[in-house]
């Protein structure tokens, strides 16, 4: 089980905490392979935590890149990640940012109701939930 803040994340310490913003899905219902631990499936706007295949937080709901800033499908690492970014490009808060391309995509809190410059966009749960779990190095997968 993935660690967070000291506590191990399963569904009921996750709980606990207010973590848990989604009802746990099974591995089946996760699109992405064993070797991901952050999975997005850009056409049910759905992100989850998993480890090992077992999913371990989500399905979470989010926003990804409006069309000219579409978010890339692929594998990726996650490449750092930083608390209170902010960002240049588009003069704008990033809390929470997990970023996993090396174009600046990433993990972050905003508004999912509304499309990005193609980072993916979770609720402030979700997003200190991501933050906290993911490492550098751990691999996205983004699928469509």
């Amino acid at each position: 089980m993935r660690k967070i803040t000291g506590v191990v994340a399963g569904t009921a310490a996750m709980s606990a905490l207010g973590l848990f913003a989604a009802p746990s899905a099974s591995a089946a219902s996760m699109p992405c392979s064993s070797a991901a631990s952050a999975c997005v499936d850009l056409s049910a706007k759905q992100a989850w935590l998993a480890e090992g295949g077992e999913v371990t937080y989500g399905p979470v709901p989010m926003a990804s890149g409006k069309s000219g800033y579409r978010t890339p499908p692929g594998t990726f690492k996650v490449t750092y990640k930083d608390i209170d970014h902010w960002s240049k490009a588009f003069d704008g808060p990033m809390p929470y940012s997990v970023f996993f391309t090396k174009s600046g995509i990433a993990f972050h809190e905003g508004d999912i109701k509304q499309q990005s410059h193609g980072c993916i966009r979770l609720t402030h749960n979700a997003a200190v939930t991501f933050y906290r779990a993911l490492q550098p190095g751990e691999v996205v997968e983004v699928v469509r």
